[in-house]
Order: structure tokens, then C-alpha cells, then sequence
């Protein structure tokens, strides 16, 4: 029985010594090595947009007579897209036009009577002036020369008739051509005309049907200002500035990758999403371009000659600027407080400062690891 005894304290001596063995032998751990010519991506998940894009439609109400483009055409500015039952404006001009020609004929007729009220009146000085002549030598009554007088002023004052009638008249021709005019325009708004050199993306109406004064009938887009909108994660967006180039990848295009710059910074920030928008020319994409097709792009914000990457996974407690990490220092475990700067499309982030001479940063610390604990640096570590 005391043999036993002395087996089973002897066994469970042995285990504990292997326990504490095991659980004070030195670690294995892999630690991050400097890079060099690192360089500094954000990565940001987008579209296909346009810049200039029109809903395009009519100012007023109708129906459709005729579609003259289609989803995918390319039309020129001023090219007629569409056009408007428009057989009662048609009247109208017509009307207005025959109203212009009326005015023109009153004003030619009131015209007329301008050089016979002129010639009237220069017989009417000329008899006046013999009259009063003859009345100062009493070889006429004075009755007569008041009578020339008398026809003197009213010849005048026909002529100022028959001119204020010519300027009545020019007056009332201007409203009729200004009302043709306006007859006109709204005739040209029966047909939809494109506002620009465009790509058609949508056609939202068939001939025949009735559309509302400002109904979408086309969707246009400038074909020239394709461009690609990003989301960049706000707390890395500090990095972003304009004319930084970037890699564009199209999903339709997985294996490419194609050339483009930053052309705009949004100045709102999404509240939810906490993303900024970003807007990138694409260089030498491909001449088809769908709006709303997914694109990744990676911003190139900047390059390193050397520097310390740290995988954000690795840093407990980062705040963006600082956080801490496990370390090897003097082939044990020990922890830190750095500085953290610029970051990458891989979830990196650059150590700017805090780090102590000789030490090495963990990439992947074990589980239940502790201050002190000895550790084994494995070759070829990241």
C-alpha cells in the first residue's frame, strides 16, 4: 500500500514538472523585419459614374408622336430625340404668321398716306402764304387768309395723324412678329433635342404614350466624363489629395488593372458609413463603360524607402494614432506603446516612433501569452 502511495506522488510530481515545463518553455513567435520601397495604398470600393448625366424631357405636356434614338446610340448636340403631337401649335404659328403679314400690309397702307398728307401740306403752305401776302396789301378779305391759315393747320396736323398712325401701326406689327416668336418657341419645345455630344443610357418612353411636362424621356450621359466614385474609409481619408494616382479594377474586367488619378474629394462625409467620397479619372479604361458597375481602386498616397508595417490585428487598444504591441526584447516578451502613421491597402499601419532599440515587433502574439515569457524568434518571419 505504501508502495502505492509512493508511485502515484512520484506520477504526479512528474506531471507537474512537465506542465511547468511546458508552460515555461520558450515560445515560438514570428516577428516583423523593416521593408524596404514600401508604398502606401488606400484601398476604396466604388462605381462607374458620369459626371454630366441628364434626364432628359419635355417642358410640357403631350404625346409622344415619334422616338427618333434608342438606349446605346450616340447623338450629337441639337440632334432631334423626340417629338410631340404638335398639329395644334402648328396652327397657332401658322396664325401668328398671318397676323404679321396683316400688321406689315396696315403699316405699308399707313405708310402710304404719309407722302399725300405731306403734299397736301406743302399746298396748303403754299396757298397760305399767297393769301397772307394779298391780305397785307387788303386785296383779299381777311376771312380768306383765315381760311388758308385754317387749312394750313389742319394739313399739319393730318400729317402728325397719318405719322403717329405709321408708328401705331409699327408698334402693333412688333407684337405680332414678338407673338410669332413666341408661337415658335413653343413649337421647337415639341421636339427634344440633345443638349450635348451624349451616349444614350435609358429610354424610358415608347411612341404613343403621354408624358408629363418635365417626365424623363432619355437618360443621357457625356461620354467624356466617365469617371469612378470611391469610398475611402474616413479615418484614413487624411492621406488623400488630388492628382494622386491609382489602380482601377473593373469587375467585368477582374484580371486588369487599369491607370487613373484623383479628381475630386468630396467635401461631405457619409454620417453612417463614416466614408469619404472620392472621384478618379480613369486613363486607359476601356471604351465601354456601364454606370454602376463595382470598381476597386488603391490610391497611392505615398512611398516609403524603409519602413516598419504593422498589421492592424496586432496592435491592441489603436486609436489611429497609437496603440500597443507585443515585443521581443532580450529574447523575451515585453509590450509597448508606439506611434503609428501612414497606412496601406493591406491593413497596415507604419511604426513612426516608441519602438526600443533592439526590439522586434510580434506579428501574430500567441494566446494566454504574458510579460516576460521567453520566446524563440522563428526564421523567415515576416
Amino acid at each position: 500500500m505504501r508502495r502505492k502511495w509512493i508511485y502515484a506522488t512520484l506520477l504526479g510530481a512528474g506531471i507537474a514538472a512537465g506542465a511547468f515545463a511546458l508552460s515555461h518553455r520558450p515560445l515560438s513567435v514570428s516577428v516583423i523585419a523593416p521593408e524596404t520601397d514600401v508604398p502606401l495604398r488606400l484601398y476604396g470600393l466604388g462605381t462607374v459614374e458620369a459626371r454630366v448625366l441628364s434626364k432628359a424631357g419635355f417642358d410640357l405636356a403631350g404625346t409622344l408622336e415619334a422616338l427618333l434614338a434608342d438606349a446605346g446610340d450616340t447623338v450629337s448636340a441639337g440632334q432631334a430625340l423626340a417629338r410631340l403631337h404638335s398639329a395644334e401649335q402648328e396652327a397657332r404659328v401658322a396664325r401668328a404668321e398671318q397676323a404679321v403679314l396683316a400688321a406689315e400690309a396696315a403699316r405699308a397702307k399707313a405708310e402710304a398716306a404719309i407722302p399725300r398728307a405731306e403734299a397736301v401740306l406743302a399746298q396748303s403752305e403754299a396757298a397760305n402764304r399767297r393769301q397772307q401776302e394779298l391780305a397785307r396789301t387788303d386785296t383779299i378779305s381777311a376771312q380768306k387768309a383765315e381760311e388758308a391759315q385754317r387749312d394750313l393747320d389742319v394739313a399739319t396736323a393730318d400729317l402728325a395723324i397719318a405719322r403717329a398712325d405709321v408708328a401705331v401701326l409699327q408698334a402693333q406689327l412688333e407684337d405680332a412678329r414678338a407673338s410669332l416668336r413666341l408661337e415658335q418657341a413653343l413649337l421647337q419645345k415639341y421636339t427634344l433635342s440633345a443638349p450635348y455630344d451624349a451616349r444614350i443610357v435609358t429610354r424610358h418612353a415608347e411612341a404613343g404614350a403621354a408624358v408629363k411636362s418635365g417626365d424623363t424621356v432619355f437618360t443621357l450621359i457625356d461620354p467624356g466624363s466617365i469617371w469612378i466614385q470611391a469610398y475611402i474609409d474616413e479615418e484614413r481619408a487624411g492621406q488623400i489629395a488630388l492628382e494622386q494616382s491609382g489602380e482601377i479594377r473593373l469587375r467585368s474586367h477582374p484580371q486588369e488593372t487599369f491607370s487613373g488619378r484623383v479628381v475630386r474629394i468630396g467635401l461631405e462625409s457619409d454620417r453612417v458609413n463614416e466614408e469619404r467620397k472620392i472621384w478618379l479619372h480613369c486613363t486607359d479604361c476601356p471604351t465601354e463603360m456601364y454606370l454602376g458597375e463595382q470598381a476597386e481602386v488603391r490610391v497611392l498616397t505615398g512611398q516609403r524607402d524603409r519602413a516598419l508595417m504593422v498589421p492592424q490585428i496586432a496592435i491592441r487598444g489603436f486609436d489611429g494614432q497609437s496603440g500597443r504591441v507585443w515585443i521581443v526584447k532580450d529574447g523575451k516578451l515585453a509590450e509597448a506603446t508606439l506611434s503609428f502613421g501612414a497606412g496601406d491597402d493591406r491593413g497596415r499601419v507604419e511604426v513612426v516612433n516608441g519602438l526600443p532599440d533592439g526590439a522586434a515587433i510580434v506579428s501574430n502574439p500567441p494566446k494566454n501569452v504574458e510579460i516576460g515569457r521567453a520566446v524563440r524568434v522563428e526564421t523567415g518571419a515576416e
